[in-house]
């Protein structure tokens, strides 16, 4: 299950960045309707740290050892950080947007690599990420429409 769990510490270091860069989002939006995107991005960031540390677990799960270090996570994401500046409440919405899109794609192609290895428990757990990450992206299409 080395690919699992390669992949796996792919998609942690992901989730760790967009923990950082959603909370970035989240303490810097500005414009229309911000309490409400501030309260939405609030609830973003706390999925995010609840998947981070199911997928973390997985990986031991799968006697693997997930990335642990800011270091680690920097030089793996390909989600990027943010400067600390004000963001309107537009521009937070396409972060989130591309953010999320990649997020799905790469939680399919992890579910797509635990299937082939009859990992059906990651599979299961990458489904359920995948079925959230949808409704966010329909959210947040909606709203920029």
């Amino acid at each position: 299950m080395n690919k699992t769990v390669d992949l796996l510490n792919q998609y942690l270091s992901d989730l760790a960045v967009m923990n950082t860069r959603l909370h970035n989002l989240h303490w810097n939006v500005t414009g229309k309707a911000f309490k409400q995107v501030h309260v939405y991005l609030e609830e973003l960031y706390d999925d995010v740290f609840e998947k981070y540390d199911e997928v973390a677990e997985r990986i031991k799960m799968l006697q693997g050892y997930p990335k642990a270090s800011n270091k680690e996570y920097l030089e793996t994401s390909k989600i990027k950080e943010l400067a600390s500046k004000d963001i309107s409440t537009e521009d937070a919405f396409k972060s989130v947007f591309n953010d999320y899109g990649y997020l799905k794609e790469l939680a399919m192609e992890v579910r797509i690599i635990a299937d082939s290895e009859d990992d059906f428990v990651t599979v299961a757990i990458l489904e359920a990420h995948v079925a959230f990450y949808d409704k966010v992206l329909y959210f947040v299409r909606q709203t920029l429409k």
